[in-house]
């Protein structure tokens, strides 16, 4: 199930990256792109995964960049 989120406050293209590194390691999670211009993530999970897996992402998110929040659009 493909799924897009808003990540307000998220800082440069590089935390961008190592966001979607660390996301797409995230067991059910087939593919993530973080697109650091409209502060936008496409996630591609496992849809019965997916409350955990995005609860999992926020984490992962707030480590990488402590601002940055993640939000369903």
């Amino acid at each position: 199930m493909e799924k897009i989120y808003r990540i307000e406050n998220l800082g440069c293209a590089n935390c961008a990256a190592k966001m979607e590194r660390a996301i797409g390691k995230i067991p059910g999670v087939h593919s993530v792109t973080i697109n650091f211009m409209t502060q936008k993530m496409i996630l591609d999970a496992e849809e019965d995964k997916l409350p955990r897996i995005t609860e999992t992402a926020a984490e992962k998110i707030r480590k990488i960049e402590r601002q940055a929040v993640l939000k369903e659009s």
